[in-house]
């Protein structure tokens, strides 16, 4: 009996043991990973549904609503402004460009692809992209990933296979709404469709887009990738999610929703006439805001002084109007200030000068002396 109490204890020690370590270690105490450990986090590490609530953001409801419009932009990552969603064109310590981001996250079925249907896109189950359909549409080669499903395919793309130099175009659906409970303008990307370039069947280069990915779904992966603004900075400071969300990037509207489903080329043929409707569009989404709200008295009569010193201004010949004279100003002060020294050193000269004149010559009105009269 002794010895069967003795081993009991020694069993009962030894489970208590265990579970302090068991305790100690996962209580913060800092310990080397095993590659068993390794794998498990890379298998849960990822876009967690919590994570991609967080960056889900809820459409305005349409009482709050008072004006909305969706805008097609298209972004040349040959302008400088846009070159952060190219480079580097390689992977370089981990980071990506948006093309890979992208397509790793559609291959590997993390995030849904909608056909791109030309302005009457429909993000819903039944326009869904089959992945394995849409890269060989586009003659991009791959394997199936370990792990792939018929319910759940995966694929993977080899470094040398990866499309980056032939996508250089990005096709944004961007949406401005009034709400009217803030009494704000707001904007934001709704989906975003990468554009592939290749020759064309009768000469030339032609454009391909390829398909759509909804940016909500899409902002967990950008987050984690951050991007040289500019050259003058070396430090990777703005993730590509805040790329788009802070609207850092330059496009052109290429195309507006409409009834007749036109594109900008299509409703203006005239290059110049496209440019000043791009224009006019820009503007007045901007400055929609500023023109709902009323001026007080003294603002109004600010902005009249304004416009009557404008037009006497262009009445008096001023060919640019409104313009500061600081510099020029200094520059006439200063000469202002060196005739002013020039004519004092003048009469000072001049009074000197005339000083010694009158010294020199007999005065008129003195008696001469006859003392020394030669006779």
């Amino acid at each position: 009996m002794k010895i069967y109490r003795k081993i009991f204890l020694l069993l009962f020690a030894g489970a208590v043991s265990l579970g302090a370590a068991a305790q100690v270690e996962t209580g913060g105490v800092v310990r080397k990973r095993s590659g068993r450990d390794k794998k498990k986090t890379e298998k849960t590490v990822g876009v967690t549904d919590r994570m991609q609530s967080f960056y889900e953001k809820k459409n305005t409801h349409d009482a709050d609503l008072s004006y909305m419009r969706e805008i097609y932009r298209d972004l040349d990552l040959t302008k400088a402004e846009n070159t952060p969603l190219y480079y580097p064109e390689d992977v370089i310590d981990g980071r990506e460009n948006l093309l890979r981001v992208i397509l790793g996250a559609v291959i590997d079925g993390r995030i849904p692809a909608y056909e791109y249907l030309d302005g009457r896109e429909i993000f819903t189950d039944q326009y869904k992209v089959k992945v394995g359909e849409m890269l060989d549409r586009f003659g991009i080669y791959y394997t199936e990933a370990k792990g792939s499903t018929a319910k759940n395919p995966k694929y993977h793309i080899e470094e040398a296979d990866m499309p980056t130099g032939q996508v250089l175009n990005y096709s944004i659906i961007e949406k401005w709404e009034f709400d009217r409970r803030s009494n704000r303008m707001k904007t934001r990307v709704e989906a975003i469709c990468p554009v592939m370039k290749r020759a064309g069947d009768f000469g030339g280069e032609a454009k391909y887009p390829m398909f759509w990915v909804k940016f909500d779904a899409l902002r967990p992966f950008l987050a984690h990738q951050y991007v040289f603004v500019n050259d003058d900075n070396n430090i990777p400071q703005y993730s590509l999610d805040d790329y788009f969300t802070l609207g850092m990037y330059e496009g052109e509207i290429y195309k507006t929703r409409n009834l007749k489903n036109l594109s900008m080329a299509q409703m203006y043929p005239d290059e110049d006439m496209r440019k000043q409707a791009q224009d006019s569009i820009d503007n007045r989404l901007r400055n929609y805001g500023k023109n709902l709200w009323v001026p007080t008295r003294e603002e109004y009569l600010a902005q009249k002084e304004k416009e009557e010193e404008l037009a006497k201004s262009i009445a008096s010949g001023d060919t640019i109007p409104g313009r500061t004279m600081v510099a020029e100003s200094k520059t006439v002060k200063k000469s202002s200030a060196r005739t002013r020294k020039r004519t004092s050193t003048a009469k000072k000269a001049k009074a000197r000068k005339v000083k010694s004149s009158s010294s020199n010559q007999p005065n008129s009105s003195a008696t001469k002396s006859v003392r020394r009269r030669k006779r």
